[in-house]
């Protein structure tokens, strides 16, 4: 005789198993029963950009008279300007004390001129105007529909919820809370990299995270996130467990599972993994 049937812990409403084989009773737990934090990256993993960038940077110059920029080559320019940004003012300039506005001014300036577009200052103050509030909005984005819910059900049954990213601080002020995703409701803490001084990969947000939480140990923590090198190894290397969503089908995602990563496609089997036996 076999049976298994299923509890809920009084104090995390977590789900343990207890599975009866001929009159003995074996004991199975979820990590769920082991974890006190779940932090999650937020791009890719909560929320998702719309459409391409070429479309706000079209509506930008076409709101002052201008024809569109070429998708492609603005696309290609962007992607130099921000790499070239990233590397001379790390943190979106967070050591130099370098206003947010004007690290993007001059990030988007350089888009353009490596696009091919140099505007004349009146011209360009319009366009990035447009941009930067664009940006700060919630407009350019949309919530994954199981980002909400699976935050609600984390917090829920007890557990912290923290977010780490690398994003400036307008994700935290403007951006999520415009998106439904608000402090005290969906999470309860952020690390975002613009507002600290460190950035994934670098294991020390990760740390952060840990100590916001309350000095929560890091093997009752779980992080959650898209990227392997960001997300992944870091959290892993200072004893946090960690997943991988794998949201966009990319070709990367096998060699993650070869490597012993757990791969799943969504938060809602992320939700069904957390509370399920082959999670311990």
């Amino acid at each position: 005789m076999f049976l298994t049937t299923q509890l809920l812990l009084p104090f995390m409403g977590s789900p343990l198993q207890l599975s009866i084989f001929h009159g003995t009773v074996k004991l199975i737990m979820s990590i769920m029963t082991r974890l006190r934090c779940i932090t999650l990256d937020v791009t890719g993993t909560l929320i998702a950009y719309k459409g391409e960038l070429g479309d706000y940077y079209c509506m930008a110059a076409k709101s002052v008279g201008l024809p569109c920029p070429d998708y492609k080559r603005m696309h290609e320019g962007f992607k130099l300007a921000y790499t070239n940004m990233a590397k001379q003012h790390p943190c979106f300039g967070f050591a130099e004390k370098m206003p947010n506005i004007i690290w993007w001014k001059t990030c988007v300036r350089d888009s353009f001129i490596k696009a091919g577009y140099d505007y004349d200052e009146e011209t360009f103050e319009k366009v990035f105007k447009r941009i930067y509030s664009t940006f700060g909005s919630a407009a350019p984005y949309s919530v994954f529909s199981d980002a909400q819910p699976f935050l609600r059900w984390a917090r829920k049954r007890g557990l912290t919820v923290g977010l780490v990213s690398n994003a400036e601080y307008r994700y935290q002020d403007v951006i999520l809370p415009a998106l439904g995703l608000n402090q005290g409701l969906e999470w309860d803490f952020g690390v975002f990299s613009g507002l600290e001084g460190v950035e994934k990969p670098d294991p020390k947000i990760y740390k952060i995270a840990l100590a916001r939480a309350g000095d929560i140990a890091p093997e009752e923590t779980l992080h959650i996130g898209d990227s392997m090198r960001k997300d992944y190894v870091p959290a892993k290397s200072v004893g946090m467990h960690a997943l991988l969503l794998d949201r966009f089908k990319t070709p990367d995602a096998e060699s993650w599972r070869e490597s012993g990563a757990t791969v799943l496609p969504d938060l809602v089997a992320a939700q069904e993994w957390l509370t399920s036996e082959q999670s311990t």
